[in-house]
């Protein structure tokens, strides 16, 4: 089973009808660990109005090869609410977490191909906060 890219969604992108670049200002995964700068979201947008305000760091996942895969999810640990989410079934696979507590939370991703399972985890420490 081939591992899977963890990346920042481009600054051009949108998700959920809200430009990244009003998420994050810069972004780089090193190793395992996630840097970069989330800006504060408020406001009526498609986000806060279901997760309410806050920091949101928008992530894609990349493989060369996802027919691999039975299942793909992603999330926060310990979650502040969703739990894992499957990502395989996204056409993008890119979405958004709101980071509660950046020295205490990881991101992870599990996949599986039925009879191998692998788990990468990313520190989100060196995350800054701006509002």
């Amino acid at each position: 089973m081939t591992a899977l890219t963890l990346k920042p969604e481009s600054s051009e992108s949108k998700l959920f009808e809200v430009p990244v670049s009003d998420l994050m200002s810069w972004g780089l995964i090193s190793g395992d660990k996630i840097q970069g700068t989330l800006k504060y979201l408020d406001g009526d947008n498609a986000i806060t109005n279901y997760w309410g305000p806050g920091y949101f760091f928008p992530f894609k996942v990349i493989s060369d090869n996802w027919d691999q895969f039975t299942s793909v999810t992603v999330g926060l640990v310990p979650s502040a609410g969703s739990g894992p989410v499957e990502i395989l079934t996204d056409p993008d696979k890119n979405g958004i977490f709101k980071i509660s507590d950046k020295d205490t939370q990881k991101f992870v991703i599990t996949a599986t191909n039925g009879t191998e399972t692998k788990t990468q985890t990313y520190d989100l420490s060196a995350l800054s906060f701006v509002k």
